[in-house]
């Protein structure tokens, strides 16, 4: 009797969810399986960067951080926006923005005068404002007039402004009514000229009412006093027409500061012995709440320094 075959364990089946799944339709579908391939990762070296590369980039960043490229860029930047703004203008006669006015080119000092109207001042701010080459280098204040007045801020400008770099000068303004000897001895009374000053000033504007041969004897009065008593032949302040119509060609020893506002030039003969031209009465200035009259010198920083009082008799 031959052996019985043997019998080979069936395969358990797949159960219907292991084999099938529906679909959208609910059809079974049989499950399909993917292999993973797995891929081999490549492996590249990166090429070092040219020596030439590296230096050029370092040069650059050195360039680009240095303050002094960006004070180039930022000064570049203000020319080019400063000449637009210009288009249009008088390149010798322009705006300033800071100050507010137009200025006349080919001056290299500039200052202010300044009386009880500009109220308390700020003269550390007035010193360092500053537009292009346009900053305050003198200031000539107000301190009497006629006999009996002292302007009430005098003393403090007189202090304080020195006291911020700025190169002073007083002023009286000259009531031609009334004795010129007096009111000179009542401006020497009031201010105390020292070194390094600028001279004395006799502000003269009006007639009041009495004949300008008059107005001219009281005044060389007062100019005469001053200077015997100082030392320094003083300035003769005036309104351009008041210079020509009264002054011109009898006080021509003395050095004049002419007032003529809003105008590219002072319209003068060459002959003319001017050294200060008040050209604006408009300008505004850091650390004074009011306009300001706005003066240029007639000269280089030589000629200014030589205007300067060297000694004095007193």
């Amino acid at each position: 009797m031959s052996p019985a075959p043997r019998k080979t364990p069936a395969s358990r089946k797949p159960t219907f969810r292991q084999t099938y799944e529906s679909d959208a339709s609910g059809l079974p579908r049989r499950k399909t399986t993917t292999r993973k391939t797995t891929s081999r990762k490549k492996t590249t070296k990166k090429k070092p960067w040219p020596v030439w590369l590296k230096f050029s980039i370092a040069a650059l960043l050195l360039v680009l951080l240095s303050p002094f490229y960006y004070g180039y860029i930022i000064k570049g930047f203000s020319s080019t926006w400063r000449w637009i703004k210009d288009i249009g203008e008088d390149p010798n006669y322009r705006t300033y923005s800071s100050f507010d006015i137009k200025i006349p080119k080919g001056y290299g000092i500039h200052g202010i005068d300044v009386s009880y109207y500009q109220g308390k001042i700020d003269w550390k701010q007035v010193k360092t404002m500053q537009e292009d080459d346009v900053n305050v280098d003198f200031a000539f204040i107000k301190a009497t007039e006629g006999l009996f007045k002292v302007d009430p801020y005098f003393q403090r400008n007189w202090r304080e402004a020195p006291k911020a770099g700025v190169i002073c000068g007083a002023y009286h303004f000259f009531r031609p009514q009334k004795s010129g000897e007096w009111q000179a001895k009542f401006f020497l009374q009031t201010v105390k000229f020292e070194v390094g000053d600028l001279p004395p000033v006799a502000d003269i504007e009006e007639l009041n009412g009495v004949p300008a041969s008059k107005m001219r004897v009281q005044l060389t009065e007062f100019l005469k006093y001053i200077e015997k008593k100082t030392g320094v032949k003083p300035i003769i302040y005036t309104g351009l027409s008041f210079y020509k119509d009264y002054l011109q060609g009898h006080f021509d020893e003395y050095p004049l500061w002419i007032a003529h506002y809003h105008q590219p030039k002072l319209k003068v003969s060459k002959a003319t012995n001017w050294h200060f031209w008040q050209h604006s009465d408009k300008a505004k200035i850091s650390g004074i709440n009011h306009v300001v009259d706005f003066n240029a010198f007639n000269g280089d920083s030589l000629a200014f320094d030589r205007m300067l009082i060297k000694r004095t008799n007193f």
